[in-house]
């Protein structure tokens, strides 16, 4: 098994007492050329990027990454041009790949291994392949140099929570509420507790995402968590305002993090 690529990362942070900023965009949205312009803006703040694949069938998400898949997809985006797409961005932070199964599965898992360990990858998110669900599968990812990493729902029991846990590696994407992505105006009431219980049950450190959309979640999530991803309100920016609006968004959520890290 690889070391992780994203371990260095997280543990600077930890050593820096600092909040990881995670935002996620979707590959070939709102263009190709513009996508690539936004993901070299956002990595200027971002310790983590997740890139995500337009897929045809976007179950876990919401109506703003569905448009936004549903639009890359209209422009010709797929999973090789997601890579390519990364490749050309020549991005510094690590890379996480957020994807449905079957664009992978349709590519190839071995071609997409060795494509992803090429441009140094850091993880990959699985979001519709439940822990164990393809015990092979997960292994090939798991001994190679990019990082399983689990979503986890905020109603996972802790049985079920030991069991996901088990294999997971680089973090752990804790799911702030119930339902589809999409920003939202409050924050699950018990979402401190959830943060806890998977703290319990894994060292790996704990992102949230699924509803952050401004600077005042992100901060409190922050006091929480050891990242705060978010993808909707800034793609939703990205598309309606352009790339310096969204870089203007995410220099908000960094400084919110930081002043509650001070």
């Amino acid at each position: 098994m690889s070391e992780s690529r994203l371990a260095p990362g997280w543990a600077a942070l930890k050593a820096s007492g600092r909040t990881a900023l995670i935002p996620y965009l979707t590959a070939g949205y709102p263009t190709p050329a513009t996508s690539a312009a936004a993901l070299r803006s956002a990595a200027e703040v971002a310790d983590v990027l997740e890139v995500g694949v337009p897929f045809s069938d976007p179950l876990a998400d919401g109506p703003t990454i569905q448009r936004s898949s549903f639009e890359a997809l209209r422009q010709g985006m797929t999973l090789a041009g997601t890579l390519d797409l990364i490749a050309r961005a020549e991005l510094t932070p690590p890379v996480v790949i957020f994807s449905y199964l079957n664009p992978i599965l349709q590519y190839g898992v071995e071609r997409f291994l060795r494509a992803a360990e090429e441009l140094r990858i850091g993880g990959l998110i699985l979001t519709d392949l439940p822990a164990g669900g393809d015990p092979e599968l997960e292994s090939a990812v798991q001994q190679s140099g990019i990082d399983l990493i689990r979503l986890v729902a905020p109603t996972t029991r802790a049985d079920r929570l030991r069991h996901v846990l088990a294999g997971a590696q680089g973090f752990v994407y804790l799911v702030a509420r119930l339902g589809v992505t999409g920003a939202r105006s409050a924050l699950d009431f018990d979402l401190g507790e959830s943060v806890q219980r998977v703290r319990q049950a894994t060292s790996l450190p704990v992102a949230v995402g699924f509803g952050i959309s401004t600077p005042e979640q992100a901060r409190t999530v922050g006091r929480m968590a050891d990242g705060v991803v978010v993808g909707s309100a800034l793609v939703d920016i990205l598309g309606r305002d352009g790339v310096a609006a969204a870089r203007r968004f995410l220099g908000s959520l960094r400084e919110a993090l930081d002043l509650r890290d001070r």
